[in-house]
């Protein structure tokens, strides 16, 4: 039976949370702060890194945290950590990071712990940075997702890419928007998403030649929504870029062998879902299960010890 976990938190509880992202909102920085961000040919990159979070279909508590290191320019997978958690905070809709972001946290200060010369430079994220609806105002429009939450978190220059337009700030999937996606003709055509109040929030770009729909690509800390699209469109070999797509694949594929299911039926991420408490865990799944952590070619594992979803400021 699908698990499910208690419904939309209290209010005492969103306003914690909407106090958070706007304490945290005022350490985010939108400008290039490494050497390598601002040359060209990113001399200097070695190390970019993808995060991303899947569950069971049907299952919206039972979830795999996955973090992905790969080498630049090569994007080649040089290590790699998938854990099983038990998320205990619902989605709702503009607090995605209380859901999923400590997980990634932990699994960042693990490996910066355990192998920190295969530290990431970059993080890749699935989803927004400043181009989303929470801790934005028509004097702040730009808004504050689970990109920039987990680089000010961790400390790490981080980049949202979305693949749906998030609808804000007068951003629209309109007719206009559509024909400017129509004359998007080559792998690293863009256009800007200019919203309202006249602020660009990020860049629609086509990541491949052969790309129908583009990437909704978001500043999330640290670096410049210009160096952050050209990275983008350099870290892909299909239309995701490679760091998400290889930790999306991972933990898709952790779930299965954890689960133990012989062609087991397609994995999706359920975050447009609900979620209530767990009561149980599903057979064959312990609340606290040994961790997948392992540089390619050397397995690691170590016990993972469950982090409730909450955030502390740094």
């Amino acid at each position: 039976m699908a698990r499910k976990a208690a419904g939309r938190p209290p209010e005492e509880t969103l306003s914690l949370w909407k106090r958070e992202q706007a304490l945290l909102k005022t350490l985010v920085v939108d400008r290039d702060t490494e050497a390598w961000q601002r040359d060209p040919a990113f001399s200097g990159l070695q190390r970019v890194g993808g995060v991303d979070v899947s569950f069971v279909k049907g299952d919206s508590v039972s979830a795999c945290a996955s973090l992905v290191v790969l080498s630049y320019p090569e994007l080649e997978v040089m290590y790699e950590d998938c854990r099983m958690v038990s998320l205990t905070a619902p989605y709702v809709s503009g607090f995605l990071a209380f859901r999923e972001v400590p997980f990634l946290v932990d699994a960042v200060q693990q490996l910066r712990e355990k192998e920190p010369r295969l530290m990431p430079q970059v993080l890749f994220v699935d989803g927004n940075g400043v181009l989303h609806h929470r801790a934005s105002s028509s004097s702040a429009p730009a808004g504050f997702g689970v990109a920039c939450h987990l680089g000010v978190l961790t400390d790490l220059p981080c980049i949202g890419v979305a693949k749906k337009l998030l609808q804000v700030d007068g951003l629209e999937n309109n007719a206009l928007h559509k024909e400017k996606i129509r004359l998007l003709k080559a792998g690293g055509d863009s256009f800007p998403l200019m919203g309202g109040s006249g602020t660009v929030l990020g860049m629609a770009l086509k990541s491949h030649d052969h790309s129908t729909k583009p990437l909704y690509v978001s500043v999330g800390h640290k670096m410049s929504l210009e160096a952050a699209v050209r990275l983008t469109h350099g870290c892909c070999k299909f239309r995701i870029p490679e760091p998400v797509r290889q930790a999306d694949i991972r933990s898709r594929d952790y779930i299965r062998r954890t689960l133990g299911v012989q062609g087991a039926p397609a994995l999706q991420p359920e975050r447009s879902k609900k979620a209530q408490r767990p009561k149980a865990c599903p057979q064959g799944v312990s609340e606290e299960p040994a961790v997948s952590c392992c540089v390619v070619n050397c397995s690691v594992k170590s016990t993972w010890q469950r982090t409730e979803p909450t955030c502390q400021s740094p």
